[in-house]
């Protein structure tokens, strides 16, 4: 028998082999580095909800330190669980669509209290909950159809490709042509196709982590150029400050082009005020019928936002057995759910799995080891708030358009001779990016595989979910899709 040593050097060993035992790290053929990379990456990828969650709930009234606080927490409480327990590299942080619908559609729109809101937010993850445990919401991944699983991943790569050219302003609003090219007098667009270029080089170059590396040398390139343009007396306003120009030009007498927001801090520790938030929530208020159409709304984003996620993410994991149906995904499935009720709680909206864990899947995750990086980094990122400012959104965007390539690349999956198969298809993937709703993507995908197969008079051949869920997507657009 082996007997461990007196001077204990064989612990790192020991600690590696049971994190290797327990997330299954050699036998999905990854590393304890390789995790960690892609732990990092997700993470920077995602470290934009950071700042945007507090912006959009504080515009309802909310306290914007004490919702930065919350979203860390939330987030890393679900990311977590997925790791732990899901043992899945999916990263979770509160939902873009789903806070939209709680600040704009609830506080102001119905003049409700961000108490009760936060309350309608945890019933609904409860009910998602429910619907995990009745594996109701098993059988609908289970069930939906082979062509549309993949345009639901394809969709969202080019759902976040979109995203991502829309932060570097590389495409902008036009009145003539809907959207159009950038001012390539644009700080944020140069310092963005910078980005692209130098994650391209690496990729190429076969670099690990090529996408952190990525992020991190291209915040780097910002940071530098905004020093020399200060010393040179040039606008160069990567980080959007919005007493600056937009364009190069002339910089204003005693302005500077480094984040407005900085305080000189590196460290700020929470405090009562910026734990308000927590266990604030007013579920009895919820509970009543007004609010029946807000909770239906809420819990078909969640349901098929989250599932669309997983799913295409997973995918390209490789994390799916023959059928394609995903590992363990009862365990994703209530773990995501049970993000919901989290998010309500900590007070940051529910929280969902993000499709930016692709970023993390294209540096190698495939274990929980990943998320518990990423958990590991909203806590660190909670604390070191102030520099998030030095992260600009150029530095980020580069890395949604590279990981939408990878995701688009399952397109040749789809069967594109069988016009049955197709049109569904495309309709998912485009209705997705044109509607700016992974949700409602999928609705249009649902909805016209199922009218094909009638009129062509194949309806068996679909499992009654996809029936079910079918007429539940015609509701939802005629009744609430206007809410979100």
């Amino acid at each position: 028998m082996y007997k461990q040593r007196k001077d204990g050097s064989n612990k790192s060993f020991s600690l590696k082999s049971s994190l290797d035992n327990f997330f299954y790290i050699s036998e999905r053929k990854s590393s304890i580095r390789t995790e960690v990379f892609a732990g990092l990456t997700t993470f920077m990828t995602m470290a934009y909800i950071i700042i945007v969650n507090p912006l959009i709930l504080s515009q309802a009234g909310m306290d914007y330190k004490a919702v930065f606080v919350a979203t860390c927490l939330a987030a890393a409480a679900s990311t977590f669980l997925m790791g732990v327990v899901a043992k899945k590299p999916f990263g979770m942080a509160a939902g873009l669509g789903l806070n939209s619908v709680v600040a704009f559609g609830v506080i102001l729109s119905m003049h409700q209290p961000w108490q009760i809101a936060m309350g309608l937010v945890f019933i609904e993850g409860l009910l998602v909950f429910l619907l995990v445990l009745t594996n109701l919401r098993e059988m609908v991944m289970n069930a939906i159809p082979h062509s549309l699983k993949v345009s639901i991943g394809v969709g969202i790569g080019m759902f976040i490709s979109f995203i991502g050219f829309k932060l570097a302003n590389i495409m902008v609003s036009n009145s003539s042509n809907f959207i159009g090219f950038g001012n390539v007098s644009n700080p944020i667009l140069i310092v963005s196709v910078v980005g692209i270029i130098i994650i391209t080089v690496l990729m190429a170059l076969k670099v690990k982590g090529s996408i952190f590396y990525g992020i991190f040398l291209t915040a780097i390139f910002a940071i530098t150029a905004c020093a020399v343009a200060d010393a040179s007396h040039i606008a160069f306003n990567v980080f959007g400050n919005p007493n600056l120009p937009s364009s190069i030009a002339a910089l204003p007498t005693g302005a500077s082009n480094l984040p407005s927001g900085w305080n000189g801090n590196i460290i700020e520790l929470p405090s009562s005020q910026t734990l308000s938030t927590i266990g604030g929530l007013d579920i009895m208020g919820a509970l009543s019928l007004t609010f029946v159409p807000i909770i239906f709304a809420l819990m078909m984003v969640d349901f098929f936002d989250s599932l669309g996620t997983v799913m295409a993410v997973g995918t390209q994991a490789g994390l799916v057995d023959k059928e394609g149906k995903l590992l363990r995904l009862k365990q994703v499935l209530g773990v995501d759910a049970l993000g919901a009720m989290i998010g309500g709680f900590m007070g940051s909206s529910s929280n969902t799995a993000y499709v930016e864990s692709s970023a993390g899947v294209s540096e190698g995750g495939r274990t929980g080891l990943t998320s518990v990086v990423v958990a590991g980094m909203f806590l660190i990122g909670m604390l070191f708030v102030p520099l998030a400012y030095f992260i600009p959104s150029a530095a980020t965007a580069p890395a949604l358009i590279i990981v939408g390539f990878f995701m688009i690349s399952m397109i040749n999956k789809i069967e594109w001779d069988d016009f049955e198969e197709a049109l569904p298809a495309f309709l998912t993937i485009t209705a997705m990016t044109f509607t700016f709703s992974i949700s409602k993507g999928i609705g249009f995908g649902f909805i016209s595989y199922c009218v094909i197969k009638a009129v062509t008079g194949k309806w068996r051949e679909l499992h009654p979910i996809i029936w079910v869920v079918s007429a539940i997507f015609i509701m939802y657009f005629i009744f609430v899709a206007n809410l979100l």
